[in-house]
């Protein structure tokens, strides 16, 4: 009996209605436009109202993945959201959002990996449908960070905004020529001290803020995300000639400019979304594959690179044959 191998059959994204500029933070605080540009690449960002909760927000990107991979509610047999901000301590989000979609069967859990959340999610679903464990499921970033900011701290208020991002995974027998060819995940707690959450979240609570000290985060970045991508090419016996996208998690311009830069690829191969998302953590990654992909440049069997780097530390890259 061939074994199933995993194929990306759906993206979906959702952003929230209201947008803020550089211009209006600086009404606010001591910044501009031109410190924010030239420090991240950042022109903008998306910050959610009271309705638009990490569930709501979570279904919306949900539904449209499921529509595009032109499956229902019954295709789904797990979903894993990972969030860095889920709308209360428990029940799960990805329950809430197996609940919103009509979801019956199956089962659902968030994982917390910060910024990687997203690979994580990949990584795991992955490893579940070549188990044989499941046949359909949604993974799902979803990310309100405007509740746990610290609106006085220019350092980090600008850096981040809110959305979600969703696929749909099928487990497939009919050859792999296409789908997921291979995660790879690290973490190393040594460095948890320099981007946290100062405390637990949730709409009930008080919120805390997150903490970051950026110097120490980009001196990281670049040298895990390097490993980690080399990691997933010579696991495969490839280099970065065979890819066609590098789609990175979207933190900073520099940090992406960086990776594209020591991959030798031009700027029309790796997909940049944060100058208009900004940081949108664990929803990051599939908002800018939905983006895109929605706009044509992303084409079956082209060969699509992911990667990210969050807090914990966690890093990891993943390899995706559209």
């Amino acid at each position: 009996m061939t074994k199933p191998h995993t194929t990306l059959d759906g993206v979906g994204g959702y952003l929230p209605e209201r947008i803020v500029t550089n211009d209006d933070l600086a009404t606010r605080i001591d910044t501009s436009d031109a410190w924010i540009r030239e420090r991240t690449g950042i022109t903008m960002r998306h910050i959610a109202g009271p309705h638009e909760t990490a569930t709501f927000m979570g279904e919306q990107a949900a539904r449209r993945a499921l529509t595009r991979a032109g499956a229902t509610a019954e295709d789904v047999d797990a979903i894993i959201v990972a969030t860095a901000t889920p709308d209360q301590g428990f029940p799960a989000t990805a329950v809430s959002i197996q609940h919103a979609l009509g979801v019956t069967g199956g089962f659902a859990f968030d994982i917390s990996a910060a910024c990687s959340g997203f690979v994580y999610a990949l990584a795991v679903a992955d490893a579940m449908i070549r188990a044989g464990q499941c046949r359909g499921v949604l993974i799902i970033g979803t990310e309100v960070y405007s509740r746990i900011l610290n609106w006085q701290d220019r350092g980090t208020c600008v850096l981040f905004g809110d959305g979600a991002g969703a696929a749909f995974l099928r487990a497939n027998t009919n050859g792999a020529d296409r789908g997921v060819i291979s995660t790879h995940i690290h973490a190393d707690g040594r460095y948890g001290d320099i981007l946290y959450i100062d405390g637990a979240t949730g709409q009930t609570a008080k919120p805390q803020h997150l903490v970051m000290n950026g110097r120490e985060v980009f001196r990281h970045a670049v040298p895990k995300l390097a490993g980690a991508v080399d990691e997933a090419l010579k696991a495969n016996n490839l280099s970065h000639t065979d890819i066609d996208w590098l789609v990175p998690h979207q933190a900073n311009r520099r940090i992406i400019d960086a990776m594209g830069k020591r991959l030798n690829l031009g700027p029309d191969q790796v997909v940049v979304t944060v100058d208009r998302h900004a940081n949108t953590s664990a929803a990051s990654i599939p908002l800018a594959l939905d983006d895109a992909i929605t706009d044509g440049r992303i084409k079956p069997g082209h060969l699509v690179l992911i990667e990210a780097l969050g807090g914990g530390l966690t890093w990891g890259s993943a390899l995706i044959r559209m």
